[in-house]
């Protein structure tokens, strides 16, 4: 009887597991090109370099920090901010990014828009500032960042 008992269980447990497995939703395939890019913002004249999948891309002249998910640079600044995490969630990543000199940080979110914009929005922390014409420049909180052509 005890045999049975056991059987039965086993059984059960077996079919159970089967049954749940079968009714999950297969994983969507993983698009690994939306946070592999360079992108630009004209107005501001700052971009992008991101790789949020292999976390390798090296800062210009700061490959102190090693491979980092990406950085933000500034065409009228040597000055770098650094992504130095990333988590992507579907078509948004939120970022940890600090400044080249580890003294400002925050967090914000990219987000990869319907019409293959970018929006990049500063949620916490610093601001981030560039230097233009030597007086510091505070970056908008949301600015809308295009791919490279």
């Amino acid at each position: 009887m005890k045999q049975i008992s056991i059987i039965i269980l086993s059984v059960v447990f077996a079919l159970t597991a089967f049954a749940i497995k079968g009714n999950t939703a297969p994983a969507q395939p993983i698009d690994s090109t939306i946070f592999k890019v360079h992108l630009d913002n004209k107005e501001y004249q700052v971009w992008l370099d991101i790789d949020f999948y292999n976390n390798n891309i090296i800062v210009p002249k700061q490959e102190v920090f090693g491979p980092v998910p990406g950085y933000l640079g500034a065409v009228r600044d040597t000055r770098k901010w650094i992504i130095s995490d990333a988590i992507v969630k579907g078509r948004s990543a939120q970022l940890t990014i600090i400044n080249d000199y580890g003294s400002e940080d925050l967090k914000a979110r990219l987000t990869l828009n319907a019409d293959s914009t970018y929006t990049f929005e500063q949620m916490s922390g610093s601001t981030i500032k560039i230097v233009v014409d030597n007086k510091w420049l505070k970056l908008p909180k949301k600015l809308i960042f295009t791919r490279k052509k």
